[in-house]
């Protein structure tokens, strides 16, 4: 077996394996996280929120994808058929892409390359174009005006979020996910990790993650008062249950990342407990209720507070970071919190 391992054939079924995985992993968390979604908006306006379906409801995520494959697939006339099929497997199969690269232990990661941070960049940066595609194939005025919303507000903060992640690189040395875990493995537990010398920047980057997913208080491209559901608004059955999913994907991914970057990822809170996946997992967790938390008791902003938000406080802001972390890093300011260059590069 180990010899068949190592042909072609072998290399082969084993990258399938390992990818399909990590893809039944995100899709049975994303059952959960729909679930935990509802209930956690349930609890703060003190209704039940599902409670039919299986037990205590937790079937109800099962039965309304079911209801959504078995609809029929509504395309509006005068709709470029090709297109408007295929944004929304555009964003699913984007969303999915991205955790090739996301480890979920010590070399538990499917590609453990060293630019996986410019992968990501870059997987992320292709999803705003499933996005232009849905709004501009349903040939309604409503979808497209959503889909220009979205793409400015995804590009605004991607670069807010890119400016946050070059301060952890400057400290590492690495933009290997792993090396950037192991380079906040210390004898402090969690004050070692990176959350405490880049604390500004945690809740930056936390936000902008709230804006670069369309979740609240920044949905503004599903704004129902103003664009009824944004860029999906002429989806239904299967293709709107492929953006949701993607939708969703994405929050999922930017929570890994925020445990990766800044608390991290599978390494446990308290030295002499044993680092593993169930920390990394439990840190996503908990991030994704903060998300689900934001959603209920934040109300939403108008369009010109979102971009002045992105363009004139946070892009400063990260850019000042980088300098400040530049020169902390060069001259080993802080017993050298911020150039840990020996264990991440």
């Amino acid at each position: 077996m180990a010899d068949f391992l190592t042909t072609t054939l072998g290399i082969a079924l084993l990258v399938m394996a390992q990818s399909l995985l990590v893809i039944a992993f995100v899709m049975i968390s994303l059952l959960f996280l729909v679930y935990g979604d509802r209930k956690i908006w349930a609890a703060v306006q003190m209704r039940r929120g599902p409670n039919v379906v299986g037990i205590f409801g937790i079937l109800q995520s099962v039965a309304d994808a079911l209801k959504y494959v078995v609809k029929e697939i509504v395309i509006p006339a005068g709709a470029d058929r090709t297109v408007f099929m295929l944004a929304p497997m555009t964003s699913f199969v984007l969303a999915i892409l991205a955790w090739a690269v996301i480890p979920f232990n010590d070399t538990w990661v499917l590609a453990d390359i060293n630019v996986a941070i410019l992968f990501v960049f870059a997987v992320s940066s292709l999803e705003v174009y499933g996005v232009i595609m849905g709004g501009w194939a349903s040939n309604s005025k409503y979808p497209f005006l959503g889909s220009l919303r979205s793409a400015a507000q995804m590009i605004s903060y991607e670069v807010s979020i890119g400016l946050v992640i070059i301060g952890v690189i400057i400290s590492t040395g690495s933009m290997n996910f792993g090396d950037i875990v192991r380079a906040q493995d210390g004898s402090y537990g969690l004050f070692s990790w990176y959350w405490l010398p880049h604390l500004p920047m945690v809740f930056l980057f936390f936000i902008s993650a709230l804006a670069e997913t369309n979740r609240p208080p920044f949905d503004l491209p599903e704004a129902e008062s103003e664009l009824v559901a944004g860029f999906m608004v002429e989806y239904s059955s299967t293709p709107y249950l492929l953006f949701m999913a993607g939708e969703y994907i994405a929050i999922f991914l930017m929570c890994a990342l925020t445990s990766l970057l800044f608390f991290g990822g599978w390494l446990s809170p308290i030295p002499g407990l044993p680092d593993g996946a169930l920390w990394m997992v439990a840190k996503m967790a908990f991030f994704f209720f903060l998300f689900a938390m934001v959603k209920a008791i934040v109300p939403r902003y108008r369009y010109d507070q979102l971009m002045r938000l992105g363009w004139k406080v946070f892009l400063p802001f990260s850019l000042v970071w980088v300098v400040l972390v530049s020169f902390f890093a060069h001259f080993g300011a802080f017993g050298g919190a911020y150039a840990r260059w020996a264990v991440g590069g």
